[in-house]
């Protein structure tokens, strides 16, 4: 009896160890299978991921060809920008885009990203934005002085009296932003981010609308247009007009004051004074722009002036660069900083001020006697003024191609399925 149980004791043993080995053996297998599909898992998830990061690739390549071509008067969308297996740098993915559309109906980016197996698409609707979408935006400081009011209004429409504004700078350091106390803002303020307490120096504003972190905006620059050579423009004393025929590239603007004596009441100030008259007149200057105490440059009613200034404008005590009776339509005073380096532009008023003024550059002060009507953009910008900002809705509407510094940007953006049917039926 003892011989057959330790006979059946042995025997007993290659089952449980086959058991065993076939236990570990799908143990093992199993392992392996999940090593395996969490290895294509991860793989097929980084191609994904890749692809997508092209297709958005595409799309921003295709938005900043689309932008280049604003860059070239007359506009013309018969060729719009399109490629194919665009190859990006290190990394395997590539990308195809085309720009689909019209300036009537607006335009389409359509992109696809490629990564080994995975494909994803993206769609975009672009549209036009103008340089005065803010009341005030700078890069760096925005100061306004105690008591202003900052609010807007809408001249192509008088009766939209629901106008709330937004005043920012695309700066984070502290400080940047200073609302003396008693400030006003009718709407928003914004900032490049940090902390907002800190960025934001509050000394008692009221602020109706919210204050929030805002991505930074593209400020395109400005290129003065080519005019014809008109030498320079120099007064003592005296008052010049110019008409949309002296349209040109003028070195510089110096308007001076006379001091003379006049026998029967003594010494007697005499200030230069030039008349912007006739219609639509162009202007750019390549050297400084200076007024001499109490001098005028005074835009006459049914005319504008748009000044491309590569220099400094300087206005001294009591001078001014103004409309003759303000209106409210802000761009009939447009001016334009076009210089290479840091530029300053020291802007006065006598009565009230309407115009708009983008220099991104450029340190803009801004003085005037009265309320100011329009739109700044600047690099620091200090509002001076004895009166109130008053931004003009309409500067943000009607944006046409051939405006200053528009550009393209993304007003609406969907991603596709990744087969992106679409794209496909257009190949």
């Amino acid at each position: 009896m003892k011989k057959l149980l330790q006979s059946k004791k042995r025997g007993s043993a290659v089952p449980l160890a086959l058991v065993a080995i076939m236990i570990l053996l799908a143990m093992g297998v199993g392992l392996l299978s999940l090593g395996f599909n969490g290895r294509i898992y991860s793989m097929r998830t980084a191609s994904d991921i890749a692809a997508r990061c092209a297709a958005d690739a595409g799309l921003t390549m295709a938005l900043f060809e689309m932008n280049e071509k604003l860059q070239v008067k007359p506009w013309k969308d018969s060729t719009l920008p399109q490629a194919t297996d665009v190859s990006l740098p290190n990394c395997n993915a590539v990308c195809s885009y085309r720009v689909t559309g019209d300036l009537g109906g607006g335009y389409v980016i359509t992109s696809i990203g490629e990564s080994g197996l995975a494909r994803r698409g993206v769609r975009a609707t672009i549209g036009l934005q103008g340089a005065f979408n803010h009341a005030i935006l700078t890069k760096k400081g925005l100061i306004l002085k105690s008591g202003t009011l900052v609010d807007g209004y809408n001249s192509l429409d008088p009766l939209d009296t629901d106008v709330t504004v937004d005043i920012g700078t695309q700066s984070a350091l502290d400080s940047s932003i200073i609302l003396n106390m008693g400030v006003t803002v009718d709407g928003d303020v914004f900032v490049g981010g940090g902390d907002l307490d800190t960025v934001i120096k509050d000394q008692g504003a009221t602020v109706t609308g919210d204050k929030y972190a805002s991505a930074q905006e593209p400020l395109p620059r400005v290129t003065a247009p080519a005019l014809p050579d008109k030498g320079s423009i120099f007064a003592q004393g005296q008052t010049v007009t110019i008409t949309p025929a002296d349209s040109g590239t003028y070195t510089a603007i110096d308007l001076k004051l006379l001091s003379t004596k006049v026998k029967e009441v003594g010494k007697v100030s005499i200030p230069s004074v030039l008349e912007v008259s006739g219609g639509d007149v162009v202007l750019h200057v390549t050297g400084d722009i200076q007024l001499g105490n109490s001098c005028e440059i005074v835009v006459k009613d049914g005319s504008t002036l748009t000044i491309y200034a590569d220099g400094n404008i300087h206005c001294r005590l009591d001078s001014s660069i103004s409309t003759e009776n303000p209106p409210e339509e802000a761009a009939t005073i447009q001016l334009y900083a076009t210089g290479q380096g840091t530029q300053f532009f020291d802007v006065k008023a006598k009565s009230q001020w309407a115009g708009i003024i983008y220099a991104p550059d450029a340190d803009v002060d801004l003085y005037a006697k009265g309320d100011a009507y329009g739109s700044v953009v600047a690099n620091d910008f200090e509002f001076k003024a004895g009166g109130n900002f008053h931004y003009d809705k309409a500067l943000s509407k009607n944006v046409s191609v051939n405006d200053e510094a528009v550009c393209f940007v993304v007003k609406r953006w969907h991603e596709s399925s990744s087969r992106f049917a679409a794209w496909e039926a257009t190949q």
